[in-house]
This record gives C-alpha cells, sequence and structure tokens, in this order.
C-alpha cells in the first residue's frame, strides 16, 4: 500500500483525510424485495467503480418445497445467464433431532458449466423457513482475469436443520461481468430481500 503524507506533523494536527483514501465500508448500491417473484436480478450497478461486490440475502423464503437457491451471471446485462463457471461446495448440519453431518457436495459443484449454480440446497418452504447469507464477487469488470466468487449462508432445510453451506467458484470468462440473477430451482422467491453493496479495495 502506497505511503500517504500529510501536509501536517503530527496525526493530532491533521483536519482532513484526502477524499482518495478507500474506507472498505461497503456502499449500498440497491435493494430489490421479493414478492412472489421468478428471480432477482441486479443489470446495473456492477461495472468498474468497486472492487467487489457483496450480496446480502436476507429471509429468502421459496414458494416451494425442498428446492435451490441458485445463481447465474452474465456479460451482456442480463439478456443472457450463461458464463462458464468451475465451483466446489461442502455444507454443515444439525438437526432438531440432534443428528449432525460435515460433508463435501460434489454432486453440487459445477465443471465448466453454464449452468446456474448452487449456493443453497433443500430449502424448506414453511411458514417459518428460509435462508440467510451472503456472496462476494471480485473485480467483475476485470478483462484480463477470470472472477472469483465466495457464498457462505444458513438454511431452514425441509428436513428441520440448520444447514450451514460453503460455496466458492469462478466465472471463466476475461469478458467483464456486469449482471447476476438469483433463482430458485422451482417455483418463486416467495419473499425475502437482496441488498448489493460495492466495497473498494485498500491499493
Amino acid at each position: 500500500m502506497a505511503l500517504i503524507k500529510h501536509g501536517n506533523n503530527a496525526l493530532s494536527s491533521v483536519t482532513a483525510f484526502p477524499s482518495a483514501v478507500p474506507t472498505g465500508k461497503p456502499v449500498l448500491l440497491s435493494t430489490a424485495t421479493a414478492s412472489a417473484s421468478a428471480s432477482i436480478e441486479f443489470t446495473s450497478g456492477i461495472d468498474s467503480t468497486y472492487d467487489v461486490y457483496q450480496f446480502e440475502f436476507i429471509n429468502c423464503h421459496p414458494a416451494t418445497d425442498n428446492v435451490r437457491f441458485e445463481m447465474n451471471l452474465s456479460i451482456d446485462g442480463g439478456s443472457n445467464y450463461n458464463v462458464t463457471k468451475t465451483t466446489t461446495m461442502f455444507q454443515a448440519f444439525h438437526s432438531e433431532a440432534d443428528a449432525s453431518n460435515l460433508s463435501y457436495e460434489g454432486d453440487h459443484d459445477l465443471a465448466q458449466s453454464t449452468s446456474n449454480q448452487r449456493i443453497t440446497f433443500d430449502l424448506g418452504n414453511g411458514s417459518d423457513e428460509n435462508f440467510s447469507g451472503n456472496m462476494f464477487l471480485f473485480s467483475p469488470s476485470s478483462t484480463t482475469y477470470v472472477k472469483h466468487f465466495i457464498s457462505t449462508g444458513n438454511t431452514y432445510k425441509s428436513s428441520d436443520r440448520s444447514q450451514n453451506t460453503y460455496m466458492a467458484g469462478y466465472g471463466n470468462t476475461t469478458s467483464a461481468v456486469n449482471a447476476i440473477k438469483f433463482v430458485m430451482s422451482s417455483g418463486n422467491i416467495d419473499a425475502g430481500t437482496i441488498k448489493m453493496y460495492g466495497i473498494s479495495a485498500w491499493v
């Protein structure tokens, strides 16, 4: 990181920091609230302004029982969601009956596939069942590197379990990613909120 020098000799005498100093604090860019929605898409605001884009999933509730919450990326503003992805996923659960397990979920991975990537699975549609978590998308506007993403969240499963899922991977494209879609594997997103934040990295 480059040294920032102030004209004042003592830190206590600094009257203001330059506006170019990044804070690393997330800036809320957009909020989408589902109401029997087929999908939630962010088709604007993902550009070179920020180094990292953070998505917060808050009480996402499916209309259909035992479904997956999924995402896909676009390089053409949302006309097509078909970026080639390679991913990996694992999960831990603990049930209300006191059963538990930690496992790698190979059947939820993608290997050079344009299909939707699962963020969580076995999501229940009971009145109190939902999913909450987050996802980070790194440097989507790069035209040099692939596009990394990491997600974690907790699901109230259809089988009455607390399930913590971890997913990571990359979009295997050097084109700029400028849109993202979130969808259930079947049925609508009955309710829930997704917030998109921009984060400037320290340089």
